[in-house]
C-alpha cells in the first residue's frame, strides 16, 4: 500500500483544493484504493509538529469548486528552515522524523517559490518529493502556468472593470493595485484584459513624467478618465537606482502607504485632476476556481499521481508548451520567473496603445 503524505504551504489560492483533489482521485482510481494519504495541517507547521489527519477519498468530493485548502495553509520561510526554533527545535529533522515515523513513501507539496525551496531542501536530505506549483503571482521558474493564476486574473480584471463605470462617469484618473511584490504578471494581464491605459509592474521600472504625459495626451484626446493597472511592486527608475539598504530607508519613511498613493498624489499635483486609488487586495486569492484553473489543476494533479505511481521523486509537475512536464526541483528552487520587458505580449501591449512608463 502506499502512504502518501501532502500539504499546501505558503499563501492560499483558488485551486489547492482541485489539485490535490486530481492527486487523490488519480490515487484511488489507479492503485484500485490502495493508498492511504495523510494530510498535513497548516503545511510545513503540520509536519514539523506531527499535525496530520489520515484522509478518506470522501474528503476529497465536492472539492473541485471550493477555494482556498482544505488542509489549511502556513508561511514556513525558507531561510529560517535551518535556524533553531524555541529551545533549539531543529525544523528539517522534526519534518524527517514526522516523514519515517508515518512510513511516507512520498510527501506531495503544493506552494508558491518559498515552498517550492523548502521541498527540494526535504528532496536532498533523502525525502522523496512531487511538487505543484501554486501561486496567483505566476513566477514560478520551470512551468508557463502556475495554478491560481487565470482565477485571480479573472478577479482583478472584473476590479477594472466595475472602475471603468465610475471612472467614465465622473471623469477621474483610477489607480487599481493589484497583487505581485516582485513580479508584474497578474497586472500585465488583468491591465490588458481590463482594458487599462497604464500599466506598471516591477520588471520595467516607471519615469513618473512620462506616466504623467500618458494621462495628458489622453486628456488632450479628450478622454474624460485614464485608468492605471499599478503592481504593489511597481517601481520608479529613481528608486530602482538605489542600494537595498537605501531604498528600505526612504521606503519607511515614506507618507505613503504603498507606491500607488504615492503615483497618484504626483499625478494629482500635475493636473489638478483628481484621483482615486482602489485595492482589491485579497479578493485577487479569494472565491473559486474559474474553469481553466480547474482543468490545469486536474491535469497537474493526475500527473503529479502518475511520478508517484512510478515512483518518479524530485520533481516539479510543470506545464510547458501546452503540456505537462516533470522539472527537477533543483532547476526550480530559489529562481522566479519575470516578465521580460523585450517580450512579444509587452511589445504589443504597447502597440495597443498602452503605457508602461518608461
Amino acid at each position: 500500500m502506499k502512504r502518501i503524505g501532502m500539504l499546501t504551504s505558503g499563501g492560499d489560492c483558488q485551486a489547492l483544493n482541485a489539485t490535490m483533489r486530481g492527486v487523490a482521485k488519480t490515487l484511488y482510481n489507479v492503485l484500485d484504493g490502495d493508498v492511504q494519504i495523510f494530510g498535513f495541517e497548516e503545511g510545513y507547521r503540520g509536519l514539523m509538529y506531527n499535525d496530520y489527519v489520515l484522509m478518506k477519498p470522501s474528503d476529497f468530493s465536492g472539492i473541485l469548486t471550493v477555494g482556498g485548502t482544505i488542509l489549511g495553509s502556513s508561511r514556513q520561510p525558507f531561510k529560517l528552515m535551518r535556524i533553531p526554533g524555541e529551545n533549539g527545535f531543529n525544523k528539517v529533522e522534526a519534518m524527517k522524523t514526522t516523514y519515517r515515523n508515518l512510513k511516507l513513501d512520498c510527501l506531495v507539496i503544493l506552494g508558491g517559490n518559498g515552498t517550492q525551496k523548502t521541498a527540494n531542501l526535504l528532496s536532498e536530505e533523502g525525502l522523496n518529493v512531487v511538487s505543484l506549483p501554486k501561486t496567483i503571482d505566476n513566477d514560478i521558474y520551470g512551468t508557463d502556468m502556475t495554478f491560481g493564476f487565470q482565477s485571480a486574473v479573472d478577479i482583478a480584471t472584473s476590479a477594472i472593470d466595475c472602475i471603468h463605470t465610475t471612472a467614465s462617469s465622473h471623469g477621474r484618473v483610477f489607480i487599481v493595485e493589484l497583487m505581485g511584490h516582485k513580479v508584474g504578471w497578474m497586472t500585465l494581464h488583468a491591465g490588458i484584459a481590463g482594458g487599462a491605459d497604464i500599466i506598471l509592474i516591477p520588471e520595467i521600472p516607471y519615469d513618473i513624467n512620462h506616466v504623467i504625459s500618458a494621462v495628458k495626451k489622453r486628456n488632450k484626446a479628450g478622454k474624460r478618465f485614464s485608468i492605471l493597472a499599478v503592481a504593489e511592486g511597481a517601481i520608479s527608475k529613481e528608486d530602482a537606482a538605489l542600494s537595498k539598504k537605501d531604498l528600505a530607508k526612504k521606503r519607511a519613511a515614506s507618507p505613503f502607504p504603498t507606491v500607488s498613493y504615492e503615483i497618484g498624489k504626483k499625478i494629482g499635483d500635475a493636473l489638478g485632476q483628481e484621483v482615486r486609488v482602489v485595492v482589491p487586495g485579497h479578493t485577487q486569492r479569494g472565491g473559486a476556481p474559474d474553469s481553466y484553473d480547474r482543468v490545469i489543476s486536474s491535469r497537474l494533479g493526475a500527473a503529479a499521481a502518475r511520478l508517484i505511481i512510478e515512483e518518479k521523486y524530485g520533481y516539479m509537475v510543470g506545464f510547458n508548451n501546452n503540456s505537462i512536464v516533470p522539472v527537477p526541483l533543483k532547476e526550480v528552487a530559489g529562481k522566479l520567473k519575470y516578465v521580460d520587458p523585450q517580450s512579444e505580449i509587452v511589445q504589443q501591449a504597447k502597440d495597443l496603445g498602452i503605457s508602461f512608463g518608461d
